[in-house]
C-alpha cells in the first residue's frame, strides 16, 4: 500500500472506547490518525493494549466524565449490545426537560457514547456492534440507538459487513457510520468501502509446527463428537466445525478458550486441534508483529471479541476521504453548545 494510502487521517484526532486489545485503533492509526484517549475496563486486555501501544487506556467508561475528554475529530466505540428501559419520570422531571436518548439509554452503555457525542460534537463516529443489533430485544435497541443519533444530529449510515473479504473467516458485524449535520450540513458524499472479492483459505493464517498442547484430548474428541451427533438426531445444527483447510472458518468466539469447537483445524493420523493464539490473532487481520503476553485463555478471549483490522481499514479510509473533501474545500461552520446541564 502507497504511503499517501496510510496518511488518509493525517491531521485527526480520534477516541477509542470500548476499546479491548486497540484492533479499531490499529486501522485509524495505520491511516495517520491519532489517539489522543482511550478506555477499557477488562484488565487481561489492558495488558495487551499497553505492550502493543505503549499506554494503559483509562478505565470504565461510565465513571469518567465527558468533560475531562479531549476533543476529537472522530469517536470510535465497539460497544457491547444491551437492552434498553425506559427511564422512569422521577429521571425526567430532575433533567428539566424530556431528552430522548437520556430517557432510553440510561443504564446502557451506549448512553456513554451518546453522552460524549452530544457534549464533544466530534465531525464523524464510527460505532461496532454484532450482526444481531439489528434484531436484538425484537429491533427496538437498534430503533432507540438510530433515533438517538439523529436526535444528537448525525446523518448516520449502516450497513453489515463480512470479514471473510479481507480474512479466511465468516464474520458479519454492523458497522455504524455518522457525520456531524452541524458540520457537513448533510452534504458529505460517504460509500461504503467495495468489498474485495479474493478466495481466502484458513491454510494461509496456520503455523508449520504448533504445539501438541493445542491438540484435542481424546476426552474432549469423543465429547464433541457425541454432543454434535446427539442434536443432529433432535434436528438441531449445533456441534464443531472441522475447518475445511481450503475454505474459510466459521467465526471466532470470545467462548473460544473452552473447546475451540467452532474452528476445529484437521490433523494427520491424530485429533483435530485449536488454533493457536497467533493463529486467531491473523484470522483477525493482526500482523505477527502485535504482541501476545498474556494467558492462551485471555488471548482467545481478546481476539474473539475483536474486530477484522483490515476491515476496519476499509471503513477508515472512506470516512478519511469525507473529512478530507471537507477540510480541504469548506470553512467550518459554528458550532452549537450541545454541553450536557
Amino acid at each position: 500500500m502507497i504511503l499517501a494510502d496510510r496518511m488518509l487521517l493525517q491531521g485527526n484526532t480520534f477516541i477509542d472506547l470500548f476499546a479491548g486489545i486497540g484492533g479499531i485503533r490499529l486501522a485509524y492509526q495505520r491511516n495517520g490518525g491519532k489517539c489522543v484517549f482511550t478506555s477499557e475496563w477488562d484488565k487481561y486486555a489492558k495488558i495487551t493494549y499497553e505492550l502493543n501501544f505503549g499506554e494503559v487506556p483509562f478505565g470504565d467508561i461510565t465513571k469518567i466524565d465527558e468533560h475531562n475528554i479531549p476533543d476529537h475529530d472522530l469517536l470510535l466505540a465497539g460497544f457491547p449490545c444491551q437492552p434498553f428501559s425506559i427511564a422512569g419520570v422521577s429521571k425526567k422531571n430532575s433533567l428539566g426537560r424530556n431528552h430522548g436518548f437520556l430517557d432510553e439509554t440510561q443504564g446502557t452503555l451506549f448512553f456513554d457514547v451518546a453522552r460524549i457525542i452530544q457534549h464533544k460534537r466530534p465531525k464523524a463516529f464510527m460505532l461496532e456492534n454484532v450482526k444481531n443489533l439489528v434484531s436484538h430485544d425484537k429491533k427496538r435497541t437498534f430503533s432507540i440507538i438510530l433515533k438517538t443519533l439523529h436526535e444528537l444530529d448525525y446523518t448516520v449510515y449502516f450497513k453489515v459487513l463480512d470479514g471473510k473479504h479481507f480474512v479466511p473467516q465468516h464474520r458479519e458485524r454492523i458497522i455504524i457510520v455518522g457525520f456531524n449535520n452541524q458540520v457537513y450540513n448533510r452534504t458529505e458524499k460517504f460509500k461504503w468501502p467495495e468489498m474485495p472479492n479474493v478466495s481466502r483459505k484458513i491454510s494461509s493464517i496456520l503455523s508449520p509446527n504448533p504445539d501438541e498442547k493445542y491438540t484435542l484430548s481424546d476426552k474432549l474428541w469423543n465429547y464433541l463428537q457425541n454432543y454434535s451427533i446427539k442434536h443432529k438426531e433432535k434436528g438441531n445444527g449445533f456441534g464443531f466445525g472441522l475447518a475445511d483447510l481450503s475454505s474459510i472458518s466459521r467465526t471466532l468466539s470470545a467462548r473460544y478458550y473452552k473447546d475451540g469447537s467452532e474452528i476445529l483445524i484437521p490433523q494427520t493420523d491424530k485429533n483435530p486441534r485449536r488454533l493457536t493464539p497467533r493463529e486467531c490473532a491473523r484470522l483477525m487481520g493482526y500482523s505477527d508483529e502485535f504482541i501476545i503476553n498474556v494467558s492462551d485463555n485471555q488471548a482467545y478471549r481478546q481476539f474473539g471479541n475483536s474486530v477484522v483490522v483490515p476491515l476496519i481499514d476499509s471503513v477508515a479510509k472512506q470516512i478519511a476521504l469525507v473529512l478530507n473533501t471537507y477540510n480541504k474545500n469548506n470553512e467550518p461552520k459554528k458550532l452549537k453548545d450541545y454541553s450536557l446541564q
